[in-house]
Order: C-alpha cells, then sequence, then structure tokens
C-alpha cells in the first residue's frame, strides 16, 4: 500500500507568525492520517528561529504519529541556515520535488 503524501508549501518569510500556521497545517495533515509530509520550501526566501523552531516541533509531532517528514527545495541562505545550526543532518533534505518522488516511490 502506497502511503499518503502530503505537501506543505509555505513562501515568502518563515518567521513565527507564518511558522504557527505551518505548523498548524501538518498538525492537521497528520491527524488526517498523512503517513508522509514534505515541506517544499521552494517559495521561502529567509527562515528565522522561530521558523527553523516551528520547523523542528512539526518533524517531533510527525514522528511520534509514526509518519515521516521531508523537506525539499531550499534555497542557498535557508541551506547555509540548516548547515550552521545542523539542521541538515536532523532533516532529510531533497533538492527538489521530483527527487523526492524517485526516493519515494523507490521506496515502495
Amino acid at each position: 500500500m502506497s502511503p499518503v503524501v502530503k505537501v506543505v508549501q509555505p513562501s515568502g518569510l518563515l518567521d513565527g507568525t507564518k511558522a504557527s500556521l505551518v505548523r498548524q497545517e501538518i498538525d492537521e495533515i497528520v491527524a488526517n492520517g498523512a503517513d508522509v509530509v514534505l515541506i517544499d520550501l521552494q517559495d521561502v526566501t529567509f527562515i528565522d528561529s522561530s521558523g527553523l523552531g516551528a520547523l523542528v516541533s512539526a518533524l517531533k509531532a510527525v514522528r511520534a504519529a509514526g509518519g515521516k517528514l521531508f523537506i525539499c527545495s531550499i534555497n542557498a541562505q535557508v541551506r547555509m541556515l540548516f548547515e550552521l545550526t545542523s539542521m541538515d543532518r536532523v532533516f532529510q533534505i531533497f533538492s527538489n520535488r521530483d527527487e523526492f518522488n524517485k526516493s519515494v516511490s523507490s521506496a515502495n
């Protein structure tokens, strides 16, 4: 059986306000039975510390529900933040959605 994959695609600045909305959206997706959550950061220009905290919180919630959370399409500035905070070791990051789709389909 294929996993239920849901995509969250925030845009602009991922700060405290927007991050809490993204976190709520992920909570609803998990509550509705998604097995895999992909956060596509293609349209995100910058993430602050509260945005990063919300991503970590979302990861914990998805894992607690038995699911998996992945990230794709991060820009150079966001990648630098992830590397500085070692979040690139916490999250599995794909370069784009196609790479994610290939990985998920080959895992089944």
